[in-house]
């Protein structure tokens, strides 16, 4: 069986399972909201942890944060949240947080300082993916307890050096800052892991809603919490579903067994807007489809050939076909609405400039691998850059699997190719600067996995430097054009193809009211839905 008919085989199946059990479901209750999503890149549930899109939809809704975003007002910025206020030392090297009071986690625990204290400190000392949001501060196991302390309701951090405020507090909104209940996590503690093992399946937060459960590809369940800072929600309970095939979500949300639907192809959408009591939301993104090509590959490592690759993806032909309405050409890392963002975007598919690279490169005939997620628009964009490849030569078999499988191949450096989708942690330019064109340390030993640009073994060069710079430069006209030209240089040299930047159409029940996918900034939320 070919990987297409496996894909296809699975499709139906996953389908008929979904028609059969459709019999269960009756129209949602009033308090209840039932999402439609695909949740199979979820690998755990500890906000130390936690690097996956579903999974940070997940902690934002259970996670109380020092500061957040309203999602009645994204464009606010950050506000306050379990800390109610902050002031910033006269060095702009330490910020003192002053903590809500009366704030309670989900166990009845108060909200404290030393819990603020604990979250960001067992952040840095389990180092895990997403811990150099954090270090990039200069945080480290042997300073910590000097740089990040607590002081009566006072959390004190203090940076390396100085830092722009608002770029300390954005990455502050980046689910590695979800602040866990330090007595129960430290209550489930195996093996001195700091409650990492019990936290991948459990709660501790103060947020809006507490984990009732999570079962890996199949759904996740909310509870409210009634004793919420801001007021209980209305929504009482939050089932999100796992269903891959967008047929099935269509399906399911038209007879009324889903309040919302978040996968659905171009095509399900235009059936779907003429559904009685549908309607479809748009959302532009920050998420990004790219291409990368892994660096220790001999073939693929050649200026010539990651050259000739971005001459070879059909931009226009699959924005306007099967992506149509849900992505725009975007070959640039900073998604657009960011600072320093830029619309060049100077690739078109051209064959015959791709095959003059190749030739230049001393490349006739290659063979290579590309992992991709069982995820219908990801594969169909693998099948059409097999396509065009094929025309100067190049065999690309397709490897489909889960989220967890290609992902985990792909943080490992095992794949020739990765095709697969990346969003921001915090609304500033650093989020993908940092991952995409910084690299310190580029040996095996760093499993530095979180940067995107070590999981393809690419010393970035001078770019890495250039971050730095970009990244405590104050003069905010100088800073968007340092952006600016280190993604000019990214363009040119990288084994980053960027695609297509999302508009996400989320299709739902015309009585749904205030549901966002966090546009462009940050991840789902769920408090503020009313039906």
């Amino acid at each position: 069986m070919t990987i297409m008919n496996k894909w296809l085989s699975s499709a139906a199946l996953g389908l008929a399972l979904s028609v059969t059990s459709m019999a269960a479901y009756a129209e949602t209750p009033a308090n209840m909201l039932v999402i439609a999503n695909r949740i199979d890149d979820i690998t755990t549930l500890d906000p130390a942890e936690s690097f996956e899109f579903a999974g940070s939809d997940v902690s934002r809704n259970v996670y109380g944060k020092l500061v957040n975003f309203d999602p009645l007002d994204l464009a606010a910025g950050y506000q306050p949240d379990l800390a109610e206020s902050w002031e910033v030392s006269e060095d702009g090297m330490t910020i003192t947080f002053n903590m809500r009071e009366g704030v309670s986690f989900h166990s009845g625990n108060p909200v404290r300082a030393e819990d603020a204290e604990f979250s960001l400190r067992r952040a840095v000392l389990l180092n895990k993916t997403p811990a150099f949001i954090l270090t990039q501060f200069g945080f480290t196991p042997e300073n910590i307890e000097d740089t990040i302390r607590a002081d009566g309701n006072k959390l004190m951090i203090t940076t390396d050096k100085r830092y722009a405020t608002s770029f300390v507090l954005n990455c502050l909104t980046a689910t590695i800052g979800g602040i866990v209940d330090k007595e129960l996590v430290m209550a489930n503690e195996v093996d001195g892991d700091m409650g990492n093992t019990w936290l991948k399946t459990n709660s501790a937060g103060s947020g809006a809603y507490k984990l009732d459960s999570w079962k890996p590809n199949e759904s996740v369940t909310l509870s409210s919490n009634p004793d919420f800072y801001s007021g209980a929600p209305a929504m009482e309970r939050v089932i999100v579903r796992h269903v891959l095939e967008s047929a099935s979500q269509r399906l399911l949300l038209e007879r009324g067994d889903i309040d919302i639907a978040r996968n659905l192809n171009p095509e399900d959408i235009a059936g779907a807007t003429a559904a009685e009591g549908v309607k479809i939301v748009d959302e532009l993104k920050g998420r990004l489809m790219y291409a990368s090509l892994n660096q220790a590959h001999p073939v693929l490592s050649k200026p010539e050939v990651r050259q000739a690759f971005k001459y070879l993806v059909d931009y226009e032909g699959m924005r306007d076909s099967f992506l149509k309405g849900q992505y725009t050409i975007h070959q640039n890392f900073l998604p657009q609405t960011y600072l320093g963002s830029t619309d060049e975007n100077p690739f078109t598919l051209d064959v015959a400039k791709a095959q003059e690279l190749l030739t230049a490169a001393g490349v006739d005939g290659l063979e290579i691998e590309v992992g991709v997620r069982e995820a219908q628009e990801r594969i169909e964009i693998a099948q059409s850059l097999q396509n065009t490849l094929a025309q100067v030569g190049i065999t690309m078999n397709i490897t489909v699997g889960t989220a967890k499988q290609i992902l985990g191949r792909y943080r490992s450096r095992e794949l020739d190719v990765y095709l697969g989708a990346w969003g921001p942690d915090y609304p500033d330019p650093q989020t993908n600067a940092g991952t995409f064109a910084y690299n310190p340390d580029n040996s095996m030993e760093a499993q530095a996995t979180g940067l995107l640009a070590w999981r393809n073994s690419w010393d970035t060069g001078g770019l890495t430097a250039k971050v730095d710079a970009a990244v405590v430069e104050n003069d905010r006209d100088a800073r968007v054009q340092m952006y600016k030209d280190i993604q000019a240089e990214f363009r040119e040299t990288s084994p980053f193809v960027i695609m297509f930047q999302q508009i996400e159409q989320s299709a739902m029940r015309d009585n749904v009211t205030n549901f966002s996918t966090g546009q462009a900034i940050t991840s789902a939320s769920y408090w503020q839905v009313t039906k």
